[in-house]
């Protein structure tokens, strides 16, 4: 079985060939060297705030080009993908899981390409949900 670091580097791999531009959103937090919490990645507000709603493992922008009526502009559009291990089972999500499908769906529900992805097919369905 393939753990989430190899999931997500296969991932990558597919988005870069794909037009989807994807960049690592490590979040977590720690003590500087004057004893001041540091938060950091994506949305990192607080620990209650991310007990609600945590960003995605990858984060960036899907090109697409728009329909006829704006003919030859391309946008590009939010993506985010939250990477587990290859043999993780999305029947019951964690604490943890609930707070990342609550970003998932604020970002599906804005018009973005977001969800969870255990492997390189998990991740082309994101575009087709």
């Amino acid at each position: 079985m393939k753990d989430e670091s190899t999931v997500q580097q296969e991932i990558q791999i597919q988005a870069m060939n794909s037009g989807c531009h994807l960049m690592r959103n490590n979040s977590g937090a720690c003590m500087d060297d004057t004893g001041r919490l540091v938060r950091y990645g994506l949305g990192n507000v607080s620990k209650q705030h991310n007990e609600r709603i945590a960003s995605s493992d990858l984060i960036g922008f899907t090109k697409i080009t728009i329909t006829p009526d704006m003919v030859g502009k391309t946008l590009a559009v939010f993506t985010a993908v939250e990477v587990k291990k290859e043999e993780w089972n999305p029947k019951t999500y964690s604490k943890r899981e609930t707070a990342q499908f609550n970003f998932i769906n604020w970002i599906r529900n804005n018009g973005g390409f977001a969800g969870f992805a255990n492997s390189v097919d998990k991740f082309k369905e994101i575009f087709t949900q």
